[in-house]
């Protein structure tokens, strides 16, 4: 019953089926069950036309339609309805679906209108209103509380109102019943007052009142945020069932005169804490998957270091990938600096890397004899071949597509344990969802000694200002980034770019007393490395970039970070940039330059910039902000693909439901409980139609 075609439901047939597949994806009684109203209108209240609000909101009249005309217009022409009530008169306007729409109206007949004011210059209209004769709509007694489910154009033009859509949900329902097959255990319904699943579908499209959808909107979202959960959990629970690891047991000479004779600096709590962690996992026998969170600047890379280290003492070899050439070259400059007296073979291979280097690296790696690997996604490649590839960490890993994680599976016959880590910090709730099958660590203080970067906003008008402050900064000794949005201008977008700026440095900052850096995505790797070299050997006092210095660049004598257009960046890559400084023992600033014209959301970023350095605290603003699908990209957002839940809204409800799914898993994994069975079902029904909400027989 539930997979049956849309088009046998009673007033739909073939063309509205086909409008309904196309434009919304609903195919089956079934999806069109879970078509969820985005939100409710009350239909109880009548206004007159001489009593409108001054506003843009929703109404409701009664009166008649006394004249029809065309209006000719730049492009094409409206049908204009003259409409009055007892007090009044306005038009109906419509733009497109004119001839549907003339046929179907009657003069002098009462007629019930819903729709948006449209207020110009103290003229008042509606545009493409919902109408119906005041006769079927007083038989049909309309409930108080309407849904109003998305649409689009092609759909209105086509008759397809909202109107119909309630009328097919309505259809539905008589066709297919209230027996719906319960999805959540007993237990759970008792313990959060949860209402059935059939009361949750019929008060979701037409609740009887505010307390009624609410009570359904909660059961709804729980659920489907529980089987989310259930599903990575689950997944955590098999993997680490079924797929071996190796053996790390011991802890040897290279981790202990590591640790004893080089270690730069004591370790935080945090990551003696999160070391632990790692060193459990590894002596398991299962493979590590662990997800390793840390603030910019928190020492990640030392946790890195330390669990190679493990790795070499248990008689493996071991890799870091990194997104960026820059990055991965970071990363070799300081492990290699940091083993440097260890003997330790450490190598570098990217993209840019000469086939001369290339051809004795692959030698080394499967003799053994190189011991670790640091590279971009050239370390992917098939013909880089491990003798015996024990650990593999991939940093800022969300710019990695699974697929590509997945080939270092491949270099073994047991996979290697596998190390996430990222320095962009993810709300806990998005973490929940994205990364919920993995084990988490999070380096949550930073090292010792370290000074908070101060951070300013500051308008264009303060330019001079600023550029004096640099020159001051330069004066001392020490260096300065100006980071650009864009690379080449913009004609639709009045923002600074890169080659205009580094002309407009060049003037503020004139040689010989100054010399400047520019480093852009479109320079070659010789071009960018020759740029970072004279910077990082204090050749130049200022490093004019785009966002390509978003991760990885080191530079402890640089002090201030400038950020053009600062109104153009969001929160996380805010963050990222502000990192780049700070690293030295001298006091460090971010200066965030925009223009006066600032949105409120754009207001918002900034003020949360300068009020707090807590890269978790302003992932949680970012998520508020931008939403889940937005912060992560594309990459991740089919997980994110939520019907009626919202990861940024719904914290506590995933907490909870996350809770739930681990207690059942750990309790029960192969789910053979009784009042398990609807769990086992949904799973299952899940996996086959590859939807969450595909899951009702």
């Amino acid at each position: 019953m539930m997979q049956t075609p849309i088009e046998y439901l009673k007033g739909v047939g073939p063309a509205k089926a086909q409008l309904l597949k196309s434009e919304m994806g609903l195919k089956t009684f079934q999806d069109l069950l879970h078509f969820f109203p985005y939100r409710y209108i009350d239909r109880s209240q009548f206004h007159s036309v001489n009593n409108l609000p001054r506003n843009n909101s929703e109404i409701q009249l009664k009166g008649q339609i006394k004249q029809l005309k065309w209006v000719k217009q730049k492009r094409g022409k409206r049908l204009v309805a003259n409409f009055e009530d007892a007090t009044g008169s306005l038009e109906l306007v419509w733009f497109r679906g004119h001839q549907w729409i003339e046929k179907s109206l009657q003069l002098n007949q009462d007629y019930i209108v819903f729709g948006r004011l449209n207020w110009y210059q103290g003229v008042v209209s509606i545009p493409h209103p919902e109408l119906s004769l005041a006769t079927s709509y007083e038989n049909e007694a309309p409930k108080p509380f309407q849904p109003l489910y998305s649409s689009t154009d092609k759909m209105l033009n086509n008759g397809l109102t909202q109107r119909i859509l309630q009328k097919m949900m309505l259809e539905l329902f008589q066709k297919i019943g209230s027996g719906f097959r319960e999805t959540l255990p007993k237990a759970i319904l008792d313990r959060l007052k949860l209402i059935s699943k059939a009361k949750a579908l019929q008060h979701i499209h037409f609740p009887a009142s505010q307390e009624a959808l609410s009570k359904a909107q909660i059961r709804l979202k729980f659920e489907e945020l529980f089987y989310l959960q259930m599903q990575l959990v689950l997944k955590n629970y098999q993997r680490k069932q079924k797929i071996k690891g190796h053996v790390f047991s011991s802890i040897g000479h290279h981790f202990n005169s590591f640790y004893k004779n080089s270690l730069p600096f004591e370790l935080t709590k945090a990551q003696k804490r999160v070391v632990r962690e790692i060193r459990n996992d590894l002596g398991t026998g299962r493979q590590m998957n662990r997800l390793l969170q840390g603030d910019v600047g928190s020492g990640k890379t030392i946790v890195a270091l330390l669990t190679m280290l493990m790795a070499l003492d248990n008689g493996f070899q071991a890799c870091l990938v990194a997104p960026t050439e820059i990055l991965a070259q970071q990363h070799y400059e300081s492990i290699r600096s940091l083993l440097k007296d260890s003997g330790i073979s450490v190598a570098l291979l990217t993209g840019s890397t000469k086939q001369k280097k290339r051809t004795p690296l692959h030698d080394e790696l499967s003799s053994g004899s190189l011991q670790i690997l640091i590279g971009t996604h050239a370390v992917l490649e098939e013909k880089v071949v491990f003798k015996n590839l024990g650990l593999a960490i991939i940093d800022e890993q969300h710019r990695f597509g699974v697929a590509q994680r997945a080939r270092l599976w491949q270099k073994n016959k047991l996979p290697p344990h596998i190390l996430v880590m990222t320095a962009t910090p993810i709300p806990r709730t998005l973490a929940m969802s994205l990364y919920g099958d993995l084990d988490s660590s999070i380096i949550d203080t930073l090292p010792p000694g370290r000074k908070p970067v101060k951070t300013l906003h500051q308008f264009d008008r303060n330019r001079l200002k600023v550029f004096a402050f640099l020159k001051e900064t330069i004066a001392k000794g020490q260096q300065v980034y100006i980071v650009y949005p864009l690379i080449q201008e913009s004609e639709k977008l009045d923002y600074k770019n890169l080659m205009e700026g580094y002309e407009s440095i060049e003037r503020a900052f004139p040689r010989p007393n100054y010399q400047i850096s520019i480093l852009h995505g479109q320079m070659t790797p010789e071009a960018k490395a020759i740029e970072m070299d004279r910077f990082v050997q204090k050749k130049t006092q200022i490093m004019v970039a785009t966002t390509v210095i978003e991760v990885g660049v080191n530079v402890p004598n640089a002090s201030v970070m400038v950020i053009e257009s600062a109104e153009r960046f969001g929160l996380s890559q805010l963050h990222q940039l502000r990192g780049r400084v700070g690293r030295g023992a001298q006091q460090s600033y971010c200066i965030l330059m925009s223009g006066h014209k600032l949105s409120e959301e754009a207001q918002t970023r900034l003020n949360t910039m300068v009020q707090t350095h807590d890269g978790f605290e302003l992932a949680e603003v970012d998520l508020r902000l931008r939403g889940p699908g937005n912060m992560m990209g594309t990459q991740q957002s089919g997980i994110l693909q939520l019907k009626i839940a919202h990861i940024a809204k719904d914290t506590q409800l995933l907490q909870t439901a996350r809770a739930y799914a681990q207690a059942i898993v750990k309790q029960d994994p192969q789910l053979e409980a009784q009042d398990h069975q609807g769990i086992k079902y949904t799973l299952a029904q899940i996996r086959f139609h590859q939807n969450i909400w595909n899951f009702i027989s």
